[in-house]
């Protein structure tokens, strides 16, 4: 299947577990955790690369350094995450033929990763393709364009989620011989997956 597969970083979170910290830009490798998942996603097939900032978007995109994405601002993410894809699918290409929904608070994501699901979708011409970490259903996952005014449409933080659960007869999964990649929302998760003490 051939078209524009756009990428959605979401990353417009309030960070509440973790206090008064932002966790977008808690220190990664040699940037941020934010910054580190848009170079993967920059690095990848992706025609098109959007990062859905809200809480603290200022700052964010102060210490974020783009390449070839863009930000965008969802004005309602204290809604959750449903609100900030709603926001990146208005930003998206209007030729784009698939979105992915990438997690920028999960660091462990690989380029190869974002690729097998771009690939899955050319060849199998799902409505849905997922990865699965070694039998772990997991991100990133990629909505071809019939599905954009149903995404749209969903509430709350799971939402994606029950989409598939609804429709299983439309998704296909990737399976990827990796670990699933930890999401960071407490300090607890920093560490393990850093070994690197807050303090």
């Amino acid at each position: 299947m051939s078209g524009v597969v756009s990428g959605l970083i979401l990353a417009a979170g309030t960070s509440s577990r973790l206090g008064e910290q932002t966790k977008q830009l808690l220190p990664w490798q040699d940037t941020t955790m934010l910054g580190w998942v848009v170079r993967r996603a920059e690095a990848s097939l992706l025609d098109d690369v959007v990062v859905v900032v809200g809480h603290d978007a200022d700052a964010i995109r102060r210490h974020v350094v783009l390449q070839r994405a863009r930000f965008v601002v969802a004005p309602d993410f204290h809604e959750g995450c449903t609100s900030s894809i709603r926001a990146g699918l208005e930003a998206l290409q209007p030729q784009s033929a698939a979105v992915v929904l990438i997690l920028g608070d999960q660091p462990g994501i690989e380029t190869e990763t974002i690729a097998a699901v771009v690939a899955g979708w050319r060849h199998m011409q799902t409505p849905i393709v997922r990865v699965s970490y070694r039998g772990r259903s997991g991100h990133p996952m990629l909505f071809g364009k019939a599905l954009f005014g149903q995404l749209k449409a969903l509430h709350g933080d799971k939402g994606v989620w029950k989409l598939c659960d609804a429709h299983p007869d439309w998704v296909h999964e990737v399976e990827i011989e990796h670990p699933y990649p930890g999401d960071v929302n407490t300090w607890e998760d920093y560490t393990k997956l850093t070994s690197v003490s807050p303090a």
